[in-house]
């Protein structure tokens, strides 16, 4: 082998390298942002959950309060109905919410990815 294809070979090897090193960085970063996004999403997702608990939590007790002062079975009944009917539309639209959030927080998650993979499959 001649000196000359020596330093080709040598040359041809470093930009291989050179783009291999490149390529794992950017997927490393890729990922990164990626699960930042994740991580971030699952502490929003937990801090409505929370939100939820505590709110549910007071109409329990509320309700409990307002049981506590009844006198007839028709008052019970009346207070029980209107609590339960509360409750299911209040279930219902966090129901909607965290699965918004989680919609949300999916498709933030996985564009990065969708991005690098795109990326990566240009010429």
């Amino acid at each position: 082998m001649d000196m000359n294809t020596k330093t080709t070979a040598t040359k041809s090897a470093n930009e291989t390298y050179e783009k291999i090193s490149a390529a794992t960085t950017e997927a490393a970063d890729v990922i990164k942002n990626s699960y930042s996004i994740a991580v971030k999403g699952a502490q929003d997702y937990n801090n409505k959950l929370v939100e939820f608990t505590q709110a549910n939590t007071n109409a329990a007790y509320d309700f409990v309060q307002k049981l506590s002062g009844v006198k007839s079975p028709s008052v019970f009944v009346e207070l029980s109905t209107e609590h339960a009917r509360k409750q299911f539309e209040t279930l219902t639209e966090q129901t909607k919410q965290l699965a918004a959030l989680a919609q949300k927080v999916m498709l933030a998650t996985a564009e990065p990815l969708k991005t690098g993979v795109a990326k990566a499959q240009e010429p």
